[in-house]
């Protein structure tokens, strides 16, 4: 009888320090990258459209993404014409088509709403692995995505209602996010092997420096050079949400899962939905009620459940 090879041992635990610093780097990713829908929101209010806000968004952050993708690439080889067709593809539809579609569906629906839709994406991720590849869904995942749609459809439904006659709106402005959240579902699924390929940092710097191209041409391509005539504070929040809530988080993010891992980063990403919403009342002035308390505990707790079970799936 063959003598079995020891177990592996578990993975070493960060130092107190280093955890403490993950964990802080993590939470302020997440809410960093929350407060976009909040700066979007105030935005609006100075009668800009979507087309010309992601404009000014990538046009300031494109300097920072091309710096990112240079700095990944020194030293390393030339892509390949597959890997080329590759990043141009997860451009368009992880970062230009998803944020464009985000931005658009900001103008109907409040910032809270916005957060919840895009917190479902580990959910279509899974969706889009078992439609494309058949990868099994065990039943606590669905249990959990069951809890976490429906906390989202209460919110929903409680933000048509009180649109009253305007309850059209939020559902184009829900579908629109969604879709956005769709497409970056997308981006995830198929970045995978290019990851392990090119490097996180190389594919996300690339990816987001077409991302940016593309928002540029599309401006030039639906509106006038007139258009790009805006109020400063909207070229104020631009620049805001360029640095602090494009590029600062995904650094942060990434450093935090260096330290802590991926499990735990996600876990502490959870703030990100309770962030918008406190933001949103605090600084947009949207309601609180107690139906969306309800709704975000729903989500949230759809999600954990569905994460820590896909978790022990993964490992199984």
């Amino acid at each position: 009888m063959p003598v079995s090879n020891p177990a592996p041992a578990p993975p070493a635990k960060p130092p107190a320090s280093g955890l403490a610093i993950g964990l802080a780097l993590a939470l302020l990713g997440s809410i960093a990258f929350s407060a976009k829908a909040i700066i979007v929101k105030l935005a609006y209010r100075h009668g800009v459209d979507a087309v010309t806000l992601i404009m000014y968004r990538m046009l300031f952050a494109l300097p920072i993404f091309a710096a990112m993708a240079w700095w990944a690439s020194r030293g390393k080889p030339p892509l390949s014409r597959k890997d080329v067709w590759g990043v141009l593809g997860l451009g368009v539809t992880g970062y230009y088509l998803a944020s464009f579609l985000d931005f658009a569906g900001l103008a109907y629906i409040t910032a809270s709403l916005e957060r919840l839709i895009l917190y479902l994406n580990p959910t279509l991720v899974v969706l889009l692995g078992w439609a494309l590849y058949g990868k099994r869904v065990h039943w606590g995942q669905a249990v959990g995505m069951l809890i976490s749609y429906c906390g989202v459809v209460l919110v929903f439904g409680l933000e048509a209602h009180s649109q009253g006659g305007q309850g059209g709106q939020a559902a184009w402005g829900a579908l629109l996010v969604f879709l956005s959240a769709v497409s970056y579902a997308v981006y995830l699924v198929f970045s995978g092997e290019m990851v392990q390929r090119i490097g996180a940092l190389r594919l996300v710097g690339l990816a987001t420096t077409v991302a940016c191209i593309c928002c540029l041409a599309q401006f030039v391509v639906l509106r006038p050079l007139s258009a790009a005539i805006v109020a400063p504070q909207v070229l104020w929040l631009s620049v805001l949400n360029a640095t602090l809530c494009t590029a600062a988080p995904v650094l942060m993010v990434m450093m935090a899962i260096e330290r802590i891992g991926a499990g735990m980063a996600a876990q502490a990403g959870m703030v990100g939905p309770l962030s918008t919403i406190f933001m949103g009342i605090w600084i947009l002035g949207e309601p609180f009620t107690l139906w969306l308390a309800v709704g975000t505990c729903l989500v949230v707790a759809g999600i954990f459940v569905f994460t820590r079970l896909a978790r022990k799936a993964a490992a199984g």
